[in-house]
């Protein structure tokens, strides 16, 4: 069998070379930066259920556990949309991914056109990333981006015009990056899949895909050595493509049956993330003034993860699809009395994650920036636990009113307090959740409570056309969202 090239040594490398083209200029000195390194780990497509931490008793995720051991963990944090692309602008932006006209996963460019979608995100829209940079922040992205730069869209903007000085990713995104080989048990030479990406820009460096998580994690640690050598606070995205599927294993951990090798995938993962947590704990100049937080893009994918008890799945609405787990750890920012513990009762959105850690950082919001999110982060680290006051809203992929063999799915939804509402765009089939004794969603309480149901409805349909169009009224009454 053909060995796959070594993602460590590449990755390291290419790290190198990225500081180097960023135009780094590394000092001997080691300062302690005045406020403090963030890192953001979004996975991709794991299952509220997955991690051992969150009730998975398959299979053990000791690496993430440690830091929910050490940190909070968030039992009612939702991501702001039930599938990838518009997941990771929520994040991105502290936005509504309607606003950006970004609902589903971004494709091929005619895909894009036909489901009403742009072909990339706005790179004038204010970021996190570009907001940080402003105030000193060396600011750097691993992973997966998946928000333009896909399949046959190649004119889109670069990671770097949003704000990061460095980024390194896959086959969905603009710049350097690492591309994957697979092969199977008893297989001769490696295969590339996606072999196209490579004119998504460069350079590009083909490793056993089963690795690549480890060679973000590598870049991401020598790019937060430079900013130390620099003197200067950093911001951080790794978010690996795992756990989506297509699923590739380490050999040495092979299982037959999608679930048994998405938890090889799952430990996998957690294990390479591992030499991240360390490089942050182990350093007694970052482990008081680094916050890192873990969480998901969106549900899991049937047949592999799982939300436990919750209904749903990725790509509709109910809570397995937007539910997701989140941990945060931070031990310089989560007071003594709060860490280990589980917070069940706040309830938290990836659109507030912006507008928080802008105040945890000091660093005042850019001109014209408007955030949807909210300003928890006093909630986010555990000092004074506190749910969002407005609503959340929701608004399904334009292409999945029927997916995952589920038909006729709700296009809307909104999170208010305790109740969840799900609807049709003409406000019709309303289903209405206290998901206080009912997190499951199993006992629909819109007849017997006409009135909350009518009010709900009538804000969130006005939510609905305060945004921009996509094309899922007419997909969902097509049948051609399939």
């Amino acid at each position: 069998m053909a060995r796959m090239p070594n993602a460590q040594a590449l990755s390291t490398a290419l790290a190198a070379t990225l500081w180097i083209s960023a135009g780094g200029n590394a000092q001997s000195d080691v300062e302690r930066p005045a406020r403090p390194n963030l890192v953001v780990v979004f996975i991709d497509d794991m299952g509220y259920a997955d991690l051992s931490c969150f009730g998975n008793e398959e299979s053990e995720t000791p690496e993430i556990d440690r830091l929910a051991a050490e940190g909070i963990v968030f039992e009612q944090f939702y991501v702001n949309s039930p599938i990838c692309s518009p997941s990771r602008v929520a994040l991105t932006t502290g936005q509504y991914p309607t606003r950006h006209r970004i609902t589903s996963y971004l494709a091929h460019r005619q895909e894009n056109e036909r489901r009403g979608l742009a072909q990339w995100l706005d790179p004038e829209i204010p970021t996190l990333a570009r907001t940080l940079q402003a105030a000193g922040y060396r600011t750097g992205h691993f992973g997966k981006w998946h928000m333009g730069g896909q399949r046959d869209v190649d004119d889109a903007p670069p990671i770097t015009a949003y704000g990061f000085d460095a980024s390194l990713t896959n086959f969905e995104g603009m710049g350097p990056k690492l591309l994957p080989l697979t092969v199977k048990p008893g297989g001769a030479e490696p295969k590339r899949i996606w072999a196209g990406a490579e004119r998504l820009g460069g350079p590009a460096r083909w490793v056993d895909r089963a690795s690549i998580t480890g060679g973000f994690v590598d870049a991401a640690i020598a790019f937060m050595g430079e900013a130390q050598r620099e003197g200067r606070p950093f911001y951080v995205n790794v978010w690996p493509d795992d756990v989506h599927t297509p699923l590739w294993p380490p050999l040495d951990d092979w299982a037959e049956g999608k679930r048994p090798r998405y938890l090889a995938v799952l430990r996998n993962m957690d294990r390479q993330l591992g030499p991240l947590f360390a490089r942050v704990r182990d350093d007694e100049a970052l482990r008081d003034n680094t916050l890192i937080l873990v969480c998901s893009d969106n549900g899991h994918e049937p047949g592999a993860g799982t939300a436990g008890a919750l209904r749903g799945c990725k790509t509709n609405l109910y809570e397995g699809g937007v539910r997701s787990p989140l941990v945060v750890w931070g031990p310089g920012f989560v007071p003594e009395t709060a860490a280990g513990t589980r917070d069940r009762t706040s309830i938290l959105a990836a659109i507030d994650v912006a507008p928080s850690l802008l105040a945890l950082a000091g660093v005042p919001d850019a001109d014209g920036q408007a955030f949807d999110g909210e300003d928890l982060h006093e909630s986010f680290v555990g000092r004074e636990p506190r749910s969002r006051n407005a609503p959340l809203f929701f608004r399904r992929p334009p292409d999945r009113k029927q997916h995952y063999g589920l038909d006729n799915l709700p296009d809307l939804a909104m999170r208010h307090g305790r109740f969840k509402l799900l609807c049709d765009f003409d406000g019709s089939r309303p289903e209405l959740y206290d998901l206080e004794v009912d997190p499951n969603e199993s006992a629909n309480l819109a007849t017997s409570q006409s009135e909350r149901t009518r009010r709900m409805v009538e804000e969130l349909l006005a939510w609905n056309a305060s945004m921009p169009e996509d094309r899922g009224p007419e997909l969902g009454a097509t049948g051609r969202g399939r």
